[in-house]
């Protein structure tokens, strides 16, 4: 999928700069080639300026993992999950796996979430009768990861620091908002599918998360419009502060060595900055190469205009590239994120939409691709739909968040 998208990007931009050249513009190919060249530069420096910040955080969170919080978080999700999952018996190694996945997604550890994954899906599928076909729970399992339940959005707010923004973290509640309702969203979808039923501690997780994150969105909805960026600062740096100093604290407490986790952690972050570098230059110059030959602002301008001419405000459709890109490829929708704020401002309304859209949702087909992958899933049933679901509603929810707290034309 990912190898179409990148031909396809190059070809266009090949294509829209032979139109350009019979139109006149002389110089149309030697601007493409300036542009790929520009933006393999800004790749690379973006890359090699997100290692401090990616050492620091990834060490931060291995000694929450070291700590033990990692555990007291799975412990605290698994009566929720011997819910959603009831074709699991009780005591079985998955839900166990599951707990331990989710868990590490909420604290922004992908790399331990993936492995961890993995081995909750293999598990499920010693329960599946159907073994070429997707059961109950593993879709349910798939749709919740494809929906992001992200608490700690340590990468994007990574990428705004380095990409020089006054504020990394004032989209922090912003997208704590989004990705709350696409995992809402990809769950009750699948819930009404598998006819679910919801008891009373299933509906106090589901009214209880509404009620917080509905009373928090309520409470910024109240605010002046020039105090919001400044709350949402103020909050995403308070949880991102308090979590730092909670570790620690746990650390001490349990007698963990939390300089030895942090360098561990770091020389992880190290790696993973390196390892990024040649899929952002793939990307980015693509991208910048399709820019450049005009064809990408033909399409931008187009719905832009059918926008307008509907009688709504157009200013979220330059988010637009990062919302089509982020169901497909999680490095091409990271690439247009990063484009966008290069060619808007870190601090745009568009560059602050596409972090938010960024963070809402995962990449379905990559998670779909994966997971189902790893056990021979061939029939996936409704998985794919209710992925999409959960992209949409996260999507849907990144825009208004946008607006509301970045620039509130209604």
């Amino acid at each position: 999928m990912l190898n179409a998208i990148w031909i396809g990007f190059f070809l266009t931009a090949f294509i829209a700069a032979l139109f350009q050249f019979f139109n006149g513009q002389q110089d149309i190919f030697a601007v493409l080639i300036k542009a790929g060249l520009d933006n393999a530069k800004t790749a690379f420096e973006i890359s090699l300026g997100l290692t401090g910040v990616m050492c620091l955080w990834l060490g931060i969170m291995r000694i929450g993992e070291k700590a033990g919080f990692l555990d007291v978080l799975a412990r605290w999700l698994a009566p929720l999950f011997s819910r959603i999952f009831p074709d699991v018996p009780t005591g079985h190694p998955a839900l166990a796996s599951i707990t331990m996945n989710m868990a590490a997604n909420m604290l922004g550890l992908d790399n331990a979430a993936t492995p961890i994954g993995i081995k909750a899906m293999q598990e499920l599928q010693e329960l599946n009768p159907n073994k070429d076909t997707a059961s109950n729970a593993q879709i349910m399992f798939l749709v919740i990861n494809a929906s992001s339940v992200t608490l700690l959005p340590v990468t994007i707010l990574t990428y705004r620091a380095q990409m020089g923004a006054a504020d990394p973290a004032d989209v922090f509640v912003p997208i704590l908002m989004a990705t709350f309702c696409s995992t809402l969203a990809g769950f009750l979808f699948v819930a009404i599918a598998q006819r679910i039923r919801l008891d009373g501690v299933l509906l106090a997780w589901i009214g209880g998360l509404t009620l917080a994150v509905g009373g928090m969105a309520g409470w910024f909805l109240h605010l002046p419009a020039q105090e919001l960026a400044v709350r949402s600062s103020l909050v995403g740096n308070l949880l991102l502060i308090g979590v730092m100093a909670t570790f620690l604290f746990g650390a001490v407490v349990k007698g963990v060595n939390a300089y030895e986790a942090f360098v561990e952690g770091a020389k992880d972050g190290f790696q993973t900055a390196v390892t990024i570098i040649p899929y952002l230059v793939a990307m980015l110059v693509a991208i910048g190469m399709l820019r450049a030959s005009g064809a990408l602002d033909v399409c931008m301008n187009g719905v832009r205009g059918l926008v307008t001419a509907m009688g709504c405000d157009p200013a979220w459709v330059n988010g637009l590239p990062t919302m089509l890109m982020k169901p497909l490829s999680g490095s091409g929708a990271r690439a247009m994120m990063v484009e966008t704020m290069k060619t808007f401002g870190p601090d745009s309304f568009a560059g602050h939409l596409a972090a938010i859209v960024q963070g809402s949702t995962e990449t379905t087909f990559y998670v779909l691709a994966v997971y189902f992958g790893a056990v021979g899933i061939k029939n996936i049933r409704y998985a794919v739909a209710g992925g999409l679901v959960a992209d949409l509603a996260g999507m849907i929810a990144a825009v208004l968040s946008a607006y509301l707290f970045f620039g509130r034309p209604f």
